[in-house]
C-alpha cells in the first residue's frame, strides 16, 4: 500500500515544519497534532516515514492499536526459555520494531494513561527496557513519536500533554483554491499511485537529503547567551511550569537552524518554534 507522498500535501506549513524537526531531532519528544477529521493529520504522519528514509536505512512507520496491551507495546521476556537454557530470550514489542522510524498513535487521548507514560518516557530516553522477575533486557528505541487527537471526542490530560516535545492545532477550514487542489491531487494519486509518486519522486529525495544533511550537523549547533536568554524570557513570560519547555525550545530551535543551512542559533529559529513549543504549555496569567 503506497502512502500519499508528505511533499504533495496541501498546506498545514507548521504541522509539516513540526514533523521535519522532530525528524531531524528525535529528542524534542514528540508531536502532539489535535484537529478535527479532515486535516491531514494521518495522512502527514504516515508520510513522514518515507521522507526520513537514508541511503542505507529502512525507516518504517507503525502504528499503536487502541486495544494495546504493555507486552505488545514493550516486548516479553520468556522467562521458561531463561531457566532451561540460561540464556534470555525477548520477542520485541512495537518500540523495538518502531526503532528509527516512525510510531503512530491516533486518538492518543483515547488510550489508557500508562501506555501513554511508557511511550513518552522511551521516547525521551531511547531506550526501552524489559524487566521481569529479575531478568532484564533493553534495547534501542529511537523513534519518532506522533500522536493525534480529535479534542471532540476527549482531552488528554495536561501532565501528559506537557510531555510531548511540540503540538499543533490544526483546522479543516481551506479556501477554495485549496479544496479545489487537495482534491484533484487525490484523484490522481487514487487513479495511478505509481505514476503520481514517480512525479514526487525528486520533491521526495530532496526532502529525505535535506534531514539528513540537518541531522548530521546538529552536534555542530552553537548558541549565543543572548539566544538562551530570550528562550527564558519567552518561557517565563507565558507562566510554564518547570523547564522542559527550555530544554525542548532549545532543541527545536536548533532543529531549526540546521535544517535552514545554518549551524547557530538566532532569533529567527527561536520565534519560528514559539507556537510548537507554547501551543499545549501557556499559563495564563492570572
Amino acid at each position: 500500500m503506497h502512502n500519499f507522498p508528505f511533499t504533495a500535501v496541501t498546506g498545514q506549513a507548521s504541522f509539516k515544519l513540526a514533523l521535519c524537526l522532530v525528524a531531524i531531532n528525535p529528542a524534542i519528544g514528540g508531536v502532539l497534532v489535535s484537529g478535527p477529521r479532515g486535516s491531514a493529520k494521518s495522512t502527514l504522519a504516515r508520510g513522514l516515514a518515507d521522507v526520513m528514509v537514508g541511503a542505507n536505512d529502512d525507516k518504517v512507520s507503525l502504528t499503536l492499536p487502541l486495544g494495546a496491551s504493555e507486552e505488545m507495546l514493550l516486548g516479553t521476556l520468556n522467562l521458561e526459555q531463561v531457566l532451561a537454557s540460561k540464556k534470555t530470550e525477548f520477542q520485541p514489542g512495537l518500540l523495538a520494531k518502531a526503532d528509527k522510524g516512525v510510531l503512530y498513535v491516533d486518538e492518543v487521548n483515547l488510550l489508557p494513561d500508562n501506555l501513554v507514560d511508557l511511550l513518552l518516557d522511551v521516547s525521551a530516553s531511547g531506550v526501552n527496557i524489559v524487566e521481569r522477575d529479575g531478568v532484564s533486557e533493553s534495547h534501542s528505541a529511537r523513534f519518532v513519536l506522533l500522536g493525534t487527537m480529535n479534542p471532540d471526542e476527549g482531552e488528554l490530560r495536561s501532565q501528559l500533554q506537557d510531555r510531548f516535545g511540540l503540538s499543533v492545532q490544526l483546522d479543516n477550514q481551506y479556501s477554495v483554491e485549496d479544496r479545489v487542489e487537495i482534491v484533484r491531487l487525490r484523484e490522481q494519486f487514487d487513479m495511478a499511485p505509481e505514476d503520481f509518486l514517480a512525479a514526487y519522486k525528486a520533491q521526495q529525495e530532496a526532502l529525505s537529503e535535506k534531514l539528513s544533511m540537518a541531522k548530521n550537523r546538529l552536534k555542530k549547533v552553537t548558541c549565543d547567551e543572548p539566544i538562551r536568554i530570550l528562550i527564558a524570557n519567552k518561557c517565563q513570560s507565558a507562566h510554564v511550569d518547570g523547564l522542559r519547555s527550555d530544554i525542548v525550545w532549545y532543541r527545536a530551535a536548533a532543529a531549526h537552524a540546521v535544517f535552514n543551512d545554518r549551524i547557530e542559533i538566532i532569533e529567527q529559529d527561536v520565534l519560528a518554534v514559539e507556537e510548537l513549543v507554547l501551543n499545549h504549555r501557556r499559563n495564563p496569567f492570572d
